[in-house]
C-alpha cells in the first residue's frame, strides 16, 4: 500500500482499490481555452459508467484524454492504480483499456472475419503481417467465429464490412474491440446515427459485452443511458455538473437547466 492509502480510514482505501480508472484534476487547455477544467472521475470495476452532457461540455475532451488520444495540460490519469498520464495509447491498449470509436474503424474491403481475425493478430503480436498465409493464420478462425457469434453476426462472417448495415458494423467494431481483450472498454457514441431499430440491439450486445469487464461511455441517447449505466456523470462547460445514478441526476434542477438550455450532440 502506497503512503497516501495508509492514511486513508480503511472504507476509503477499499473504495479505491475498487476504481479501475481515475481521473484526478484532469485540465486540457487549448490556446486560452480550457475545454476540461479539473475534472474528478472514478470508474467503478465491473461497471457500465456514461459520460453525458449537453453540446460543449467537454466530454469528448475528456474522453479523448482518458483513452490518451489527447495529453492533459495538468491533472493525473490512473488505471488500476497505476498513473499512466505519460503513457500512448498503445501502451494503456496492452494494458487492456480499449477504445471503440464514434465513427466505424473496420477495412471495409475485408469481411467480418477478417476483420476481427485482424484484431486478433494484434493481441498476438502479428497485427501488420498480412503476407502470412492462410494457414498460419487460420488457427485464429475459431476464435474470430466465436467473437462474431457474441454479437450476431455469425451469419455474416464472409460479408464484406462494407455491405454491413450501419448497425451490423457497429457490432464488428465491438467485436474487433472485444479481440483485444479489454479489461476497460471504452465506447464513443455508439449508438450515433442509428434508427431506433438498431438502437436496442446495441444496447443489449453492449449489456452482454460489459460482463466480466469495465464499460466507460461517451452517449448522447439519453433512454440508452437510463437503461445501461450503473453511473452517470455530467459534464458542462468542462467541469463535473452532477454524478449518480440516472434518477439521481435526472433530478438534478442543474442538470435539467444544462439540458434545457443545449442540444445533445
Amino acid at each position: 500500500m502506497n503512503a497516501s492509502a495508509a492514511i486513508l480510514p480503511r472504507d476509503e482505501v477499499v473504495a479505491e482499490a475498487d476504481n479501475v480508472l481515475e481521473a484526478r484534476g484532469l485540465t486540457k487547455v487549448f490556446g486560452g481555452f480550457a475545454a476540461v477544467k479539473g475534472v474528478n472521475l472514478a470508474v467503478r470495476r465491473g461497471s457500465i459508467h456514461a459520460l453525458i452532457g449537453p453540446n460543449g461540455a467537454g466530454k469528448t475532451t475528456c474522453f479523448n484524454l482518458l483513452t490518451k488520444t489527447l495529453v492533459p495540460t495538468e491533472g493525473r490519469i490512473l488505471f488500476d492504480g497505476e498513473d499512466i498520464s505519460s503513457l500512448r495509447t498503445s501502451e494503456v491498449a496492452r494494458r487492456g483499456l480499449v477504445r471503440s470509436f464514434q465513427i466505424s474503424a473496420t477495412f471495409p474491403n475485408l469481411t467480418a472475419r477478417e476483420n476481427v481475425r485482424v484484431a486478433l493478430q494484434s493481441s498476438f503480436g502479428t497485427a501488420y503481417h498480412f503476407w502470412r498465409s492462410l494457414r498460419a493464420v487460420a488457427p485464429l478462425n475459431a476464435r474470430a467465429d466465436e467473437l462474431l457469434e457474441q454479437v450476431g453476426l455469425a451469419a455474416s462472417r464472409d460479408t464484406p464490412a462494407a455491405e454491413l448495415s450501419y448497425g451490423k458494423k457497429r457490432a464488428l467494431e465491438i467485436a474487433t474491440t472485444l479481440a483485444l481483450e479489454p479489461r476497460v472498454m471504452l465506447l464513443d457514441e455508439p449508438t450515433a446515427g442509428m434508427g431506433h431499430e438498431d438502437v436496442e440491439p446495441i444496447t443489449d450486445l453492449i449489456r452482454r459485452a460489459a460482463a466480466g469487464r469495465t464499460v466507460l461511455l461517451v452517449e448522447h441517447n439519453l433512454s440508452v443511458v437510463s437503461t445501461l449505466c450503473d453511473k452517470i456523470t455530467v459534464l458542462q462547460y468542462g467541469q463535473v455538473l452532477a454524478e449518480g445514478s440516472y434518477a439521481e441526476v435526472s433530478n438534478d434542477p442543474a442538470v435539467v437547466t444544462a439540458y434545457m438550455g443545449g442540444v445533445d450532440e
